[in-house]
């Protein structure tokens, strides 16, 4: 099974949250990253969503990604939008710039995709290197309200003749280490025929906003502030589906 974006995950994904389509964090990282003057970073860039936008108006952009096909498409919605990024095959514990960014952003939940705690307080600190002096570190999380969703999801795109389906099951929950295990199943149909499927166990790991403020500290960032759903203002702890953390 893949464990990273395939060709079909990643045709999947650019229909599903192309470059233009925002949750509300486009805008919002844009408006935090206004008085930002230098180079910023998106690790796991994927199709270019967050970084498109980023260069639009008018940053300069790097980005990673593991997956070849991701970076393929990251590419080619660049080219389409007139933009220029510096785009590279590189994981988030062993990335590795000559240059300093004034900030490093992970939207959409990236920073989930960091199992283990040992890798993920590794990117953090890789991170705190990788920033000028007061640079920033914005990364946002689901709330752990979705860490008790079981429930399987099936989903579908049209694109010309081609119907695109995920399903997705989950296939292990475990509670000590907060991270769940899910099968996605990819298939492309195409006149009632199944043309081609790809697997992929997908795995999140879930923090509570204390505990990754406290992970923020130990990799030396601090002026650590919080938000919910995108929003400015204080978080709303009952209802926030989306916890953004900013750190300098």
């Amino acid at each position: 099974m893949s464990k990273t974006y395939g060709k079909l995950a990643s045709r999947i994904y650019e229909l599903d949250k192309p470059v233009g389509r925002s949750f509300g964090d486009v805008e919002f990282y844009l408006e935090r990253l206004k008085s930002v003057a230098g180079p910023v970073l998106e690790p796991a860039t994927g199709n270019g969503r967050m970084l498109v936008p980023l260069a639009q108006a008018g940053h300069s952009v790097s980005g990673f990604d593991l997956s070849p096909e991701m970076l393929a498409l990251c590419k080619a919605n660049c080219a389409q939008h007139g933009v220029e990024a510096e785009l590279s095959e590189q994981g988030f514990t062993t990335f590795r710039y000559a240059q300093k960014f004034a900030a490093i952003v992970l939207p959409a939940g990236s920073f989930q995709l960091l199992t283990d705690v040992v890798d993920a307080m590794s990117f953090l600190r890789r991170s705190k290197e990788a920033l000028v002096p007061n640079g920033k570190l914005l990364l946002d999380i689901s709330v752990t309200g979705g860490f008790m969703d079981h429930a399987p999801r099936a989903r579908h795109w049209q694109d010309g003749e081609d119907l695109l389906t995920l399903q997705e099951m989950r296939t292990a929950t475990d509670y000590v280490k907060q991270v769940v295990t899910s099968q996605l199943r990819y298939e492309l149909w195409r006149d009632t025929q199944l043309v081609t499927t790809e697997m992929e166990l997908f795995s999140l790991r879930w923090w509570g906003m204390f505990e990754l403020e406290l992970a923020l500290r130990e990799a030396g960032f601090t002026q650590i502030k919080i938000f919910g759903d995108y929003q400015s203002g204080a978080v709303n702890t009952a209802s926030a589906d989306t916890l953004i953390f900013e750190a300098q």
